[in-house]
């Protein structure tokens, strides 16, 4: 999909699209996702900018560049993208369907080998994990501690229609998962 780079709205670009302006520096890449999983895994060159923290006037507009957004599936950026543009950046466009889309079109990441592990991956440890020690509780204590189980299923299911997961918001809090390896766009 190729679309205009002088339009001042949300624009939704795909991987090919998003490589030529990285190509031809007519782009300024933002990784809005949190720092525990840009470590783990971002597109070279790209800008930490966590939305669970993200101010757009941290953000420097570099002339005839339009910033570019991205993360795990598109709905973080489109987020992110949609605070630009109400904070008054005229060039602003987000990766439809995130970093999945970059790497299935078969362009590199880069990977560090300590990382944390990541998000949604901790949310399935710690979740199966209230599931487990409350399915156990239940039998061998007390059948109230399968509410502990119930809760942490309807967690889910919650997380899964809203697309929105409090669990993993909180695990990204936690120190191991708070790297400090922000860069400032234009810096």
């Amino acid at each position: 999909m190729t679309t205009s780079l002088n339009q001042s709205q949300l624009q939704e670009i795909d991987a090919l699209t998003l490589q030529q302006w990285l190509t031809d520096q007519k782009a300024v890449l933002v990784d809005v996702r949190e720092l525990g999983e840009y470590a783990n895994e971002h597109i070279t060159g790209a800008a930490s900018f966590p939305l669970s923290s993200f101010d757009p006037s941290r953000l420097i507009s570099e002339k005839n560049k339009t910033i570019a957004l991205y993360c795990q599936s598109g709905r973080r950026s489109a987020q992110a993208a949609q605070k630009l543009l109400e904070a008054g950046f005229p060039q602003v466009a987000h990766l439809k369907g995130g970093i999945p889309t970059w790497t299935a079109a078969g362009f590199s990441t880069q990977t560090e080998k300590n990382a944390p592990i990541s998000l949604f991956r901790q949310v399935q440890i710690v979740a199966g994990s209230l599931v487990v020690i409350g399915t156990v509780l239940g039998v061998l204590v007390s059948p109230k501690f399968l509410i502990l189980s119930g809760f942490v299923g309807c967690g889910l299911v919650f997380a899964g229609i809203t697309n929105t997961c409090a669990m993993g918001m909180l695990l990204a809090k936690f120190p191991y998962n708070q790297r400090n390896n922000q860069r400032g766009i234009g810096s």
